[in-house]
């Protein structure tokens, strides 16, 4: 199958770095202080073991007055990307939250593939959640896997998107 669709939701609090995320990896700019409004969506390809896909990519704004919108926006969701703040321990506390938010929107056998992500890895001298930290809670809630980047540096931006459509095209028997 070529052309696939894939909806994939970026789930975290206000001001961890989920839009520039998105923008880095779709625009390869890091574009600082943005905000989103409810929801942005946004369309890329991606190409894993050339078998090519779309993202579709929905960056779900991270302030609590629009939480009550993430089961509807998360409907019909083929993976998903939980961000938090490596300089924010209640960040990542949050996590265990908006988790719960996204889940129900799916049965409770649904599986969909989620991968845990701690931004601003840049800001390492201000860092307040310990990676054994994110690991064990990344292992806990059974993410795919772990990882951190920095948007600002574009250290493993590429990476992260990369690894959730593989997953996806995987649990999709695609690859």
């Amino acid at each position: 199958m070529i052309g696939t669709k894939f909806k994939l939701m970026i789930i975290g609090n206000g001001g961890v770095g989920k839009t520039s995320l998105v923008n880095r990896y779709l625009t390869g700019v890091f574009t600082e202080g943005s905000l989103t409004i409810g929801v942005d969506f946004h369309i890329k390809s991606v190409d894993v073991e050339g078998k090519k896909a779309t993202l579709q990519i929905w960056d779900f704004a991270g302030e609590d007055r629009f939480r009550f919108l993430l089961p509807n926006y998360a409907l019909g969701s083929h993976g998903a990307i939980f961000m938090f703040d490596i300089t924010r321990y209640i960040s990542l506390e949050s996590v265990e939250e908006w988790l719960e938010v996204f889940k129900k929107s799916f049965e409770e056998t649904e599986e969909v593939p989620m991968i845990m992500v701690g931004g601003k890895m840049d800001l390492h001298e201000k860092r307040a959640v310990p990676r054994e930290d994110a690991v064990e809670m990344a292992s806990k809630y059974q993410f795919y896997d772990y990882l951190e980047c920095s948007s600002k540096t574009g250290k493993n931006v590429e990476d992260i998107f990369v690894k959730i459509a593989r997953i996806m095209m995987e649990k999709a028997g695609l690859i």
